[in-house]
């Protein structure tokens, strides 16, 4: 399934739209899991950007691009268009259809496409959420998008949000969820760098992004 977007011509009311749903995702988050951003000084002003997170549950794409101050471009399985309002609605976020049964080659060329108009794309390398909150080993493949597009790779981590809503759990529970942004990666960090080197790189500062976190008083553990 292929959706092609013009970036570029992109309409008033789509703009406003995305604002709209980031604020109010913004102000649920705050109120319903005391949400944090830190770190958004890090996010480049301009510019292709990687965003590239671990991955606790479903609220990680939308509370991630919450507290981003740029638009993000999101990566979704093809089945969930089908899913009533919920298919709407990310199909009126201009998020990027991915075949998870096939290669997904129209998914990552489109992708590419809008990395290379100068835009901002979230993946998580893990391939799927968590199993009991600790980061799985990155999978390769994602550092050739922004090899290929210029993109800077901005790490990015959450924390709590699989207190919240962990895969084996129909519906979310309370809880408190903290994100951060860390320092970027360069394009030319990362030209000419070995895949298997850079991934290492790039997992290793979503660890220690992750790891700030848990340190955080709102994760403090009674003693």
């Amino acid at each position: 399934m292929d959706r092609p977007h013009r970036i570029s011509q992109r309409s008033l009311r789509s703009r406003l739209w995305y604002s709209f749903v980031r604020r109010t995702v913004y102000l649920g988050g705050v109120l319903a899991y005391r949400a944090r951003h830190f770190g958004r000084q890090n996010v480049p002003k301009s510019g292709p950007v990687l965003v590239v997170s671990n991955h606790q549950s479903h609220f990680d794409p939308p509370l991630v691009g919450a507290g981003c101050p740029r638009r993000l471009n999101y990566l979704a399985r093809e089945t969930l268009f089908h899913v009533p309002l919920l298919g709407r609605l990310i199909g009126t976020l201009d998020a990027i259809p991915i075949d998870r049964e096939g290669l997904g080659l129209a998914g990552l060329r489109e992708s590419l496409r809008r990395l290379k108009h100068g835009e901002m794309l979230l993946i998580f390398p893990e391939g799927t959420r968590s199993h009991d909150g600790r980061i799985a080993p990155f999978q390769a493949g994602f550092t050739a998008l922004a090899a290929r597009s210029g993109a800077a790779i901005l790490p990015a981590a959450i924390e709590g949000a699989y207190a919240a809503w962990p895969r084996w759990r129909k519906l979310p529970r309370p809880g408190t969820i903290l994100i951060r942004f860390g320092q970027p990666l360069g394009p030319e960090e990362i030209a000419g760098r070995p895949e298997r080197e850079l991934v290492a790189v790039v997992e290793q500062r979503v660890r220690e992004c992750h790891a700030m976190l848990c340190r955080h008083p709102a994760f403090a553990r009674p003693r």
